[in-house]
């Protein structure tokens, strides 16, 4: 055991602790964290400083606002209702379009108006909250996936987790949707994670159940060397949201849109650690180098530049990080 630590260690690799200790709790502030936990307010934060997101198409928060409803979703191209606080995509209802009085779920499932109020009151009785605390239900637009991926994933939509510390983006990857996964692009669940470069966009490296993996799942499509589209815009995006949230260490997870190109889907101050695996590369090294030149003042573009120059360090060899996370 004394000597897979002190390997992890050599490789950089760093733990829930290590994590918590060093990075969320010293560089977010609490009195922040509601920027990234509410959901509602993060969208009323980042449209402003230009950062694309979503379009909110309504709020619910109490009967009153449930009249509007089918004011709310009146859109026939579909529609997403989340929690505002929610987490690990819990209560995420996708909606597809009408469907014989109803409509159809991104499942392929039906569902009625009276279902779907049952849910979004669950999501307004704290349910699926942070703490069980009453929470609202956002009703968003539906994102059209971009099939520039369409190879590699399982019928949802993928996403790209960016992990940035004070303002540099430094690790990313590529979440793909399985069966496994029932279409989500949920690494706890079964989802695959693929490392990508910061320096070209492009994807190294993948793994399931923090387990290496080459192809995909079910499509069985090579999942190395794939370009990630809009990766200089990608990186603008997370480097940006360092102004608007004030936390030096937080996950950022973007979509592409065939119509609307890039959009952050949400931001996480306790992001996890396994883009550790993802990449075959611990995070230590690149966090520490990333910390010292954080510290000087530079505009998001800037931010950028360096964060091309932190994808030098040599993966490690295969196995060596399939402990960090088990």
């Amino acid at each position: 055991m004394l000597k897979t630590f002190k390997a992890l260690r050599a490789n950089g690799v760093i733990g829930i602790n290590e994590r918590n200790v060093a990075y969320v709790s010293a560089l977010n502030p609490r009195k922040f964290l509601n920027r990234v936990d509410d959901k509602l307010l993060t969208k009323q934060l980042v449209e402003p400083a230009g950062i694309p997101a979503p379009a909110l198409y309504g709020v619910i928060e109490n009967a009153r606002d449930m009249k509007r409803l089918e004011e709310f979703i009146g859109h026939p191209d579909g529609f997403v209702i989340k929690p505002a606080q929610g987490s690990q995509g819990k209560g995420i209802v996708v909606v597809e379009g009408p469907l014989k009085g109803g409509w159809r779920l991104s499942s392929g499932k039906r569902i009625d108006l009276d279902a779907m109020k049952f849910q979004i009151n669950n999501m307004i009785s704290g349910m699926y909250s942070l703490g069980g605390q009453p929470d609202r239900a956002l009703i968003e637009y539906r994102v059209k996936f971009d099939d520039v991926f369409g190879k590699v994933s399982f019928r949802g939509v993928p996403d790209i987790r960016l992990i940035v510390l004070k303002g540099i983006p430094v690790f990313a990857m590529l979440r793909l949707p399985t069966a496994e996964s029932d279409g989500k692009a949920n690494l706890h669940k079964g989802g695959v994670g693929a490392g990508i470069d910061l320096a070209t966009g492009r994807t190294m490296q993948a793994m399931q159940h923090d387990k290496f993996v080459e192809i995909h799942p079910d499509t069985a499509h090579p999942l190395e060397d794939i370009q990630t589209p809009y990766w200089d815009e990608i990186l603008l995006m997370a480097a940006k949201s360092y102004e608007v949230t004030e936390l030096g260490y937080i996950g950022v997870d973007v979509v592409l849109d065939r119509e609307k190109g890039p959009l952050l889907l949400e931001l996480n101050a306790r992001p996890g650690i396994s883009i550790q695996i993802a990449n075959r590369k611990g995070m230590r090294f690149v966090l520490e180098k990333a910390m010292a030149l954080g510290d000087e003042a530079r505009t998001p573009e800037e931010r950028v530049a360096i964060a091309k120059t932190l994808s030098d360090a040599a993966p490690v060899k295969p196995g060596k990080l399939e402990p960090a996370v088990s």
